[in-house]
């Protein structure tokens, strides 16, 4: 999946400029994220790529970079299923 548009769902949901974001920002530091809102983004993302994201995977996410390899390679691993 592309960064704009893991960019414009996290824009979204934290009512941020995608302007403003790159894949460097670090959705908790950055985005002042709690817990609560990690889950409510998590839910937006698995919506609107039909892909799940594990609970396990969740914890090694920081970046919005990180989301967006996340989903760039499964994306692919659906693709040939």
């Amino acid at each position: 999946m592309e960064f704009e548009t893991v960019a414009a769902i996290i824009a979204d949901q934290f009512d941020r400029d995608v302007d403003d974001l790159t894949e460097d920002t670090d959705i908790l530091d950055d985005l002042n994220a709690t817990s609560m809102d990690v889950v409510e983004l998590i839910v937006a993302i698995e919506s609107a790529t039909d892909i799940r994201i594990p609970d396990e995977v969740v914890d090694s996410i920081r970046t919005i970079g990180d989301v967006a390899n996340y989903l760039a390679e499964h994306a692919e691993v659906a693709e040939e299923d």
